[in-house]
Formats: structure tokens, C-alpha cells, sequence
């Protein structure tokens, strides 16, 4: 069994990761204030709400999904599939509440490449069964933390689905159950808090991977991010009793620090940067039962054209596991160096506001197109660069490029556009590779109802936008709000990858480029003027408390789904072995710093995917006993799965002995679940022999 936050063992290894990460987690590299005056920032005008504190509830939950055999989402490669699990993917929830008002809001950070809607709509049903009104559409705000390196299937349209041979309902289910459970833990948890607001800049961890797009932005945008980044890591701070029971952060970085050569499941660098604060600086037990001490999420903002790759190049492997875990301590330093820092303290409640808009036809304002002129946009197309992939994170299909695709382009100016001058007027010069919008009418490839959110809490505004922002759109976007309810920009915040999923979303001006960012903006040039129209009605329906017909929701598809990838059939043991075996044992003798490597004679992970639990364990004899110290969500742990043969399995679990660990013997177990020809999966385990690590 997991040791217990009581465990001595446990207790005496969170006092020396508290040590080591004073020692070495804070030294801040790469980050400055963002302001002098932050400490006398004044908060800013809010509108009439309840007043008083707030109550707060934290939740986490494991929502990893198939780990093998399964295409991973994100980049988009049919040959990236699944062989086992680096670290598990974590849901982590957040409700806020006005202190002596009933209104409130949630906020969930899950480790996943995109929130479907497929996953929004299943985890408002849920919700409203267990809740009845008081979580709905308007006032939940589910977000991805836009890892690259989990399990695909879980949306409803094909599109999405193509690398993963269609919908996985088990990876749907981990995804929407964990959702769910750590929402419900964070709904029980609510408790009188104190909420308090800061910013700094973080550098060295994002570099403009679209700089020629960029630069064809005006000045006033361009001017705001002199280095063609968003360097603003926003800190919310949750606190009880004088002491910090709970963190958000913000900061824009798309999550590849993983490769495309990569095959085993990951959090990537923001997962990692909320691991780091739970497990290692918190002593936080993700397998123990009861409330943890500590909730940390690293949620994304405007990272639609921020990469984590500073040369500009896509991450190689093994090579990106170390650059996954220096990109998420920098974010977590970046935070954590904002504890001490007084901030805003918030006050005023919390408010939301969500509408649906078909973004196939949305009919834009002169106000907000910036050439004075009425717009309109069309049905989702895909352009040529969208194909091309981006070439600084993850290429995709051979043939494309970012930028001009001559063939393409002529074929859309010449065929295309000439028999449709309304797809031309808002799609130009898009080289269209997929009018998806048109294949929507025989099979639902992609949404076109999306929903548009903003959230309040006190000062702070969350704009939710289904898609992947530029830093200039957000800036769009972000003053559009701060103008409407008065206030200040850097307290408002896109929070993309929520709710929904419609690829990008960047200025006309980036769009004309039409580099990677703009091939994916699928609804033409003028999506964004779209969204920010839709943005400042929230706002001001927002400030004035007025409320909103929440427009033409996306339908319900799950009976379109189709699922091509083969069950499983039968798990066997190699020959002359039995399910458990160890077919290689680890060595007598070990030293920190080094690697144990044990094989053993397991069975397919897909056959129960032990949500909540592990499939492994590094355990140490302390006074006859046999105790937990690392698990399968650990970053010193990985799982490796491979078919042997027809139907048997090895299963390689490695252990990267961590630095300070102390000297003992050690054994690793393996715990899995083998199919039989007919009846449910069994249980199966292995234990390797015992092996010393001496300092």
C-alpha cells in the first residue's frame, strides 16, 4: 500500500525536498519584476458584488488515459504511438466563491493536449447530476495544459481522432472521470480564503517561433512585447490560515518540450513545473487518500506562437527530457519567487458569462476590423502551412511548408476562390488544402459552434477562447476587456485551450503571413475581429449585470464516433514463464545518479488502466517493512511496454535513482492485469529481488 502523509519515511523525505528546493529551486533565473510600483499597485475598479473574502475548494485527480497502442494527440503524427508512461496526467480543479454569496465558478487545469467538446459536454452532464444548476456552462471553465504527449481519442470529431484510429471510450472515460473527481473534491473542499494576485517576468523560456508573422503586426501591438514575447507569469494565490494552501500560474509556452519522437506518456514542462511544487517541494502523495495540502496548476494563456525550444528547433529525444523538466522548473521558480511578493489582494467576488457563436458565419463590426469596413466569416478550411506542421516544434506532412505553397496557392486562387468570392473575401490567401467546413455537411470533421467565456475573480479576468492565441490577438482581446470594464490589462488574461477546440487564432495581419499559425486560423482572416466582438458583449454584459442568451451550443455527436483501433484479444506469458516473472533482475549494488532497469513478464496496460492508482513501485525496507517511495507518477520512474510475440508482454520499469536518496535496500514491484481467453482482465503482479543504494 501507498505510505500515508503520516508515514515517518514520507514525512522525513518532504524535509529534504523543502531543504534542497530552498537551496536550489529559487534562484529565480530568468526572472524579474515586472514592475517596482507592484508593490503598491492599487486594485482595480470591479464592479458591484457580494463583499467580504472568498471560499475556495481544491481538487486533484488523475485523469491518464490508454498508455499503449493508442496515437498520442498533438502533433499529429500517425507513427507517435504510445509504448507506456513517463508521468500520469493530472486534472486539477479550483472553485471560487463569494464569501456570503452562492455565485462561483470552476476552474480545471488538465494535463491534455485540448478540452473537446465532447469532454465539455460530458463533464457538465455530470456535474449537473450531481449538482443540479450550480455548475453549468456559463460559470465552468475546463482548459488543457496543451501537452503533446497524451493519449488521443477522446473527441467526437474525426478530425482529431485520425492519428489514434478513431474514439478511444477508455482514455474518454480517464479524461471525463478524472475531470469530474477533481472538480467534486474541490466543490467539498471549500473552505474561508484569502486570494491574492501578483505578476513577474519570466525570460529564457519562450522564444517567438513565428517571428515573420509578428512582425507584420502594428506598432502599438508589436511595441507591448519588444522581445516578440510574452514574458508575464501571473501568480494566483490561495491561502488559509496564514499559510499558502493552493497556486494558478499563467505563463505563455506551448507545451513541447517533448518530442514527436517520444512514445511514452507525459505531462510535459507544465505538468512537470505543478508536479515539482506538489510532490517534490510539497511532499504531496497523489495515492494517498484525504485532502492534500497543496494544489498547484500551471494553466496556459495566449501561447499560440511561443515555443519552448529557445534554437528554433524541434526537441530530439532522450534529449527533451531534460529539457521538459529545465522549462518547468523555470515556471516553477517563476511562481513560486511570487509568493513573497504582496500583490493585489482580490475582493469583489466572482462573475461569469459564456456564449456560443457559429463561427462559420459570424457577420463582423467596422469597430472591429480595423479597416472600417463590415466582415464576415466563413466555414473552417484548412490551409497548406496548417499541413506543413511547425517546423521550430513538430513538422507534420512532407510537401508543405510554413509561408507560400505555390501549388496550393494557385489551386485556391484560380479554382477555389473564383467559385466562391465570399470564401476569397475571408479566407484569402489561404492556400485551402481542406475545406473542412464543406465536409462537415457529410461527417462532423470539426466544430463550428464554439463557446466564448469570461470569468471574474475579483480583479483578475479570464477570457476563455477554444483555441490557441497569438501573444498580439491576445493583447487584442485582453485590452478589448480591460477597456470595457475598467481594468487593467495585465489583470486580464486569455485562457486558451478551454472549453472547446478550434485550432488558432492570430491577427489578420499575422493570418496574411499565413505561416503555421495562420493556416490553422480555420475560419479566416477575420476570426479574431470575431472573438473580440463576442469578448467585449461578455464584458460589457458583465459589468452592466446583465445576462446573455448563451446562442447555438454545439450538438451532442457521440453516436457519429467511429472507432477503428483492434481490441484486445488474449495476454500470454512468454514461453516457460509465468505473468510476473522478472526476466531481468536489477543489480546487487547501486549509487544515486544511476539507473535500475528490471523486465518483467507482464501484460497489455490498456486492459485496466489503473486511474488513481500505478503500475509500478519503487519500495524501501524501513523497520521490516516494505514502503512506497516512488510510484508511476514520479519523473524518476518510467513504464515501458512492448509485444512479445503474438500475445505476451514485456514490461521494462526503470528507476532513476534521485541524488540524496538515502542508503537502504530497494525492490520494485509491477502491477498489472492480464486478459484471458474469455471473463474480465486478472490481476497480476512481480516483485524484483531486493538491491542496495548506497551514498
Amino acid at each position: 500500500m501507498p505510505s500515508t502523509p503520516q508515514d515517518p519515511q514520507r514525512s522525513s523525505r518532504r524535509t529534504v525536498l523543502r531543504a534542497g528546493a530552498a537551496l536550489t529551486g529559487l534562484g529565480l533565473a530568468g526572472v524579474t519584476p515586472s514592475a517596482r510600483a507592484e508593490q503598491a499597485a492599487q486594485p482595480s475598479a470591479a464592479p458591484a458584488a457580494s463583499a467580504g473574502g472568498y471560499r475556495v475548494g481544491r481538487g486533484v485527480a488523475d485523469a491518464t488515459g490508454e498508455i499503449a497502442e493508442v496515437g498520442m494527440m498533438g502533433y499529429g503524427r500517425v507513427d507517435q504511438q504510445a509504448q507506456g508512461l513517463h508521468n500520469r496526467l493530472r486534472a486539477r480543479a479550483f472553485v471560487f466563491a463569494g464569501e456570503e454569496s452562492e455565485e462561483r465558478v470552476l476552474l480545471v487545469v488538465v494535463d491534455t493536449a485540448m478540452i473537446f467538446e465532447s469532454v465539455h459536454q460530458a463533464v457538465l452532464k455530470r456535474l449537473a447530476e450531481k449538482y443540479g444548476d450550480l455548475y453549468t456552462h456559463r460559470n465552468v471553465m475546463l482548459t488543457a495544459t496543451h501537452t503533446h504527449c497524451g493519449p488521443g481519442g477522446s473527441s467526437h470529431h474525426l478530425l482529431y481522432n485520425l492519428t489514434s484510429l478513431g474514439f478511444h471510450e477508455k482514455t474518454f472515460k480517464a479524461m471525463t472521470d478524472g475531470i469530474t473527481e477533481a472538480a467534486t473534491r474541490a466543490h467539498d473542499d471549500l473552505a474561508p480564503s484569502e486570494l491574492t494576485l501578483t505578476h513577474a517576468e519570466l525570460r529564457g523560456t519562450s522564444a517567438n517561433r513565428s517571428r515573420e508573422a509578428f512582425e507584420r503586426n502594428p506598432s502599438d501591438l508589436r511595441g507591448h512585447f519588444p522581445e516578440g514575447i510574452d514574458p508575464q507569469s501571473t501568480l494566483l494565490r490561495i491561502e488559509r490560515d496564514g499559510h499558502v494552501a493552493g497556486a494558478v500560474n499563467w505563463f505563455a509556452v506551448h507545451c513541447t518540450s517533448m518530442s514527436g519522437e517520444n512514445k511514452l506518456i507525459s505531462a510535459d514542462n507544465k505538468g512537470y513545473a505543478a508536479y515539482h511544487w506538489e510532490r517534490e517541494v510539497e511532499g504531496v502523495d497523489h495515492l494517498a487518500d484525504g485532502k492534500p495540502d497543496f494544489v498547484a496548476a500551471f494553466a496556459q494563456t495566449n501561447a499560440g506562437d511561443m515555443s519552448p525550444n529557445l534554437d528554433l528547433k524541434p526537441p530530439t529525444t532522450p534529449a527533451d527530457f531534460g529539457n521538459t523538466r529545465e522549462c518547468g522548473l523555470r515556471q516553477y521558480e517563476a511562481a513560486a519567487g511570487q509568493l513573497d511578493r504582496r500583490g493585489t489582494k482580490l475582493t469583489g467576488g466572482v462573475d461569469s458569462r459564456l456564449v456560443y457563436i457559429d463561427l462559420s458565419g459570424v457577420t463582423v463590426e467596422p469597430e472591429h476590423t480595423g479597416d472600417g469596413k463590415r466582415h464576415k466569416t466563413s466555414g473552417p478550411a484548412i490551409g497548406a502551412a496548417m499541413a506543413a506542421g511547425s517546423l521550430e516544434d513538430g513538422p507534420a506532412f512532407p510537401g508543405f511548408d510554413e509561408g507560400e505553397n505555390p501549388l496550393w496557392d494557385a489551386i485556391s486562387d484560380s479554382v477555389i476562390y473564383e467559385a466562391s468570392p465570399e470564401l476569397r473575401e475571408a479566407q484569402a490567401p489561404k492556400g485551402i488544402v481542406a475545406p473542412v467546413g464543406v465536409m462537415n455537411a457529410v461527417y462532423p470533421w470539426v466544430q463550428e459552434q464554439v463557446p466564448v467565456q469570461l470569468l471574474r475573480i475579483g480583479q483578475l479576468y479570464l477570457i476563455g477562447v477554444p483555441g490557441e492565441v497569438t501573444v498580439c490577438a491576445g493583447l487584442r482581446l485582453r485590452r478589448t476587456v480591460a477597456e470595457a470594464v475598467g481594468a487593467e490589462v495585465r489583470d486580464v488574461l486569455v485562457a486558451g485551450y478551454a472549453n472547446s477546440y478550434f485550432h488558432y487564432l492570430t491577427t489578420p495581419e499575422e493570418y496574411d503571413s499565413q505561416q503555421y499559425e495562420g493556416g490553422s486560423t480555420l475560419f479566416g482572416r477575420w476570426q479574431l475581429p470575431a472573438v473580440e466582438q463576442t469578448a467585449a458583449q461578455l464584458a460589457r454584459a458583465m459589468r452592466d449585470g446583465k445576462s446573455l442568451p448563451i446562442g447555438p451550443v454545439a450538438p451532442d455527436i457521440s453516436d457519429k464516433t467511429i472507432s477503428l483501433q483492434p481490441g484486445i484479444v488474449l495476454d500470454a506469458p512468454p514461453l516457460s514463464h509465468e505473468f510476473g516473472d522478472v526476466l531481468t533482475a536489477p543489480r546487487a549494488n547501486y549509487r544515486p545518479g544511476e539507473r535500475v532497469t528490471v523486465v518483467f513478464a507482464g501484460a497489455h496496460p490498456g486492459n485496466v488502466l489503473h486511474r488513481g492508482g500505478t503500475y509500478l513501485r519503487v519500495e524501501a525496507r524501513k523497520d521490516g517493512e516494505w514502503r512506497t517511495v516512488a510510484d508511476d507518477g514520479d519523473w524518476s520512474t518510467a513504464f515501458r511496454w512492448e509485444r512479445y510475440g503474438v500475445a505476451a508482454s514485456k514490461v521494462t520499469v526503470t528507476w532513476d535513482i534521485p541524488g540524496g536518496t538515502a542508503s537502504g535496500e530497494y525492490r520494485i514491484t509491477y502491477e498489472g492485469d492480464a486478459k484471458p481467453v474469455a471473463g474480465d482482465p486478472k490481476a497480476i503482479s512481480g516483485t524484483s529481488s531486493g538491491f542496495t543504494v548506497s551514498g
